[in-house]
């Protein structure tokens, strides 16, 4: 009879660990789903961008190719659930935000287009969805800490390992983007 609750007990533990793992994992692909949406917004966002931009900026096509061939690799689908997919598909949107302040930066040498109002409405647009992706990367670290403690730590590491379930990477910043970005480089 011992015996049968002794079993009981742990399974009902094993039980519990696996659904904590699930649980977190879950959280984990909401916070990754929540980045994509506002990724998405950003990536709808930059073709009227560069279009008010190309009207002005005829001698800045490396520019504009650069943020158009970003816009394309960060828009790519991805195994949610694979780390090494993840890792380079946030790589890559950070790639394009990165050409992103380029152009805008860039554009400061271009009065025209600094004082065009459909361009000061989109990059205003453009820096609110950026605000709503910080925002979204906060929680998405948020869960992947929870997730990452849950499945480095012992006993749930062991169902960790056993499930398939691995930690995901951090979304983190580049050294060169935690600079501010000089307008006289691009002079």
């Amino acid at each position: 009879m011992i015996f049968l609750i002794i079993i009981g007990v742990l399974g009902l533990f094993i039980y519990m660990l696996y659904a904590r793992l699930i649980g977190l994992r879950n959280k984990n692909l909401e916070a990754l789903s929540s980045i994509d949406v506002q990724l998405k917004k950003r990536h709808d966002l930059v073709p009227n961008i560069l279009t008010i931009a190309k009207k002005f900026m005829d001698h800045e096509e490396e520019v504009l190719t650069k943020v158009t061939q970003m816009r394309s690799i960060s828009g790519s689908d991805y195994d949610k659930k694979n780390p090494e997919e993840v890792s380079q598909h946030l790589e890559a949107n950070k790639q394009l935000q990165s050409a992103m302040l380029n152009l805008f930066a860039v554009a400061e040498n271009y009065p025209d287009l600094k004082s065009q109002e459909t361009m000061i409405r989109a990059q205003e647009t453009y820096e609110e969805v950026e605000g709503h992706i910080s925002a979204a990367r906060r929680f998405y670290n948020s869960s992947t800490t929870d997730l990452k403690n849950a499945v480095e730590i012992f006993p749930s590491s062991v169902i960790a390992s056993m499930i398939g379930i691995r930690a995901m990477p951090y979304f983190e910043m580049d050294e060169a983007e935690r600079k501010p970005v000089d307008a006289s480089e691009f002079l």
